[in-house]
């Protein structure tokens, strides 16, 4: 099982780069990032911190094709590919729904897992050939070329995914693997990996060697309770991107998350926090003492056939830039990714 460590790009960016250099010290797999509007620039963090590590792999998961063109996607992952001396990778999705609202954009008119299929062939083929003459339902390139060339033979392309089953198998079938967010429980965990098997099987590969995430809402440290705090304030924010099926599959109602979601909407983040109860933020996160992490991991996401759990480290400082919120005694992203690499990596190597 691959450890990474899933940052929001919304801390000093010395204190971002000093925590990717320990997650690098520490044999985190990779570090990632959401390319979104809302945080700092992730790309200009990654190649800031290229330079500053030897072994942790830099990315975004994920990074939107509605709102980043793909032939940009594929320029960025290049340059930062060299910058980090072949550490580079992509995780592609059409998006957050949220964000694309902000941009007048209906994601239901974008044709989303169409328009992201086409645009991680895109990708690959700059990545691969340097140039591309392609003329898509979504994308159109009369010989266009870039001198931004990897130094992997093969950067690794995934997909992000969350509703299915047909992104799920689109993943197994024409990337490297599939990060799945937000979902915390086994039955959403088989369902996603059946269906990246099908793909994957359909495509004459063994779905064993796909990259097959689990991305989480995630909070540890020595106060347990202080830990599942922290995640229940970040939870309603995430819970508003989830479709109703996966919801459903992590055993939630999703009539339960309306209010917390409607409070959100409103910008009421005090009363979105309230709302969301003990019982929904541990359906919907990864939280508590180290061991109780290690025990859900342990019963819920591996027996599902995931090999990479990606850690949304969630503390005291998200909490009060996103919310306003003071948690006492909940442990900071470094003392977390020690955490981590001391008391739950060990549990499953």
């Amino acid at each position: 099982m691959k450890f990474s460590y899933a940052m929001l790009p919304d801390y000093p960016l010395r204190e971002s780069l000093a925590s990717i250099r320990l997650a690098d010290e520490l044999g985190f797999h990779a570090c990632y990032a959401a390319d979104e509007t809302w945080h700092k620039d992730m790309w200009l963090l990654f190649a800031a911190a290229a330079g500053s590590t030897e072994r942790i792999r830099l990315g975004p998961s994920v990074t939107p094709v509605t709102l980043r063109e793909p032939s940009l996607v594929a320029q960025a992952v290049a340059t930062l590919d060299e910058l980090s001396d072949g550490r580079a990778e992509a995780v592609l999705s059409s998006g957050n729904f949220g964000l694309l609202a902000q941009y007048g954009v209906d994601w239901k008119r974008t044709k989303p897992l169409s328009r992201t299929k086409e645009a991680l062939g895109v990708v690959r083929t700059l990545l691969a050939d340097g140039a591309i003459t392609h003329h898509g339902e979504f994308y159109t390139y009369d010989g266009l070329f870039t001198f931004a060339r990897p130094v992997q033979e093969r950067v690794p392309l995934k997909l992000g995914a969350m509703r299915g089953p047909r992104s799920f198998e689109a993943a197994g079938e024409l990337s490297d693997g599939c990060h799945h967010a937000l979902s915390c429980s086994r039955p959403a965990y088989e369902y996603a990996v059946r269906h990246i098997r099908a793909g994957a099987e359909r495509a004459g590969k063994d779905w064993r060697a796909l990259d097959i995430g689990a991305w989480v809402v995630f909070a540890t440290g020595p106060d347990g309770d202080a830990a599942k705090d922290a995640a229940r304030s970040m939870v309603g924010i995430y819970a508003s991107s989830m479709p109703p099926e996966q919801l459903i599959r992590n055993g939630v109602d999703p009539a339960e998350v309306e209010p917390v979601v409607a409070a959100i909407a409103e910008g009421d983040l005090a009363r979105g926090i309230e709302l969301t109860t003990p019982s929904l933020a541990e359906r919907l996160s990864i939280a508590g003492t180290p061991e109780e992490c290690a025990a859900r991991i342990s019963e819920q996401i591996a027996p599902a056939g995931v090999n990479h759990i990606i850690c949304a480290v969630t503390d005291r400082i998200l909490v009060q830039a996103f919310t306003g919120r003071t948690v006492e005694g909940v442990a900071d992203v470094n003392e977390q990714l020690r955490l981590i690499h001391d008391r739950i990596m060990p549990e499953f190597v």
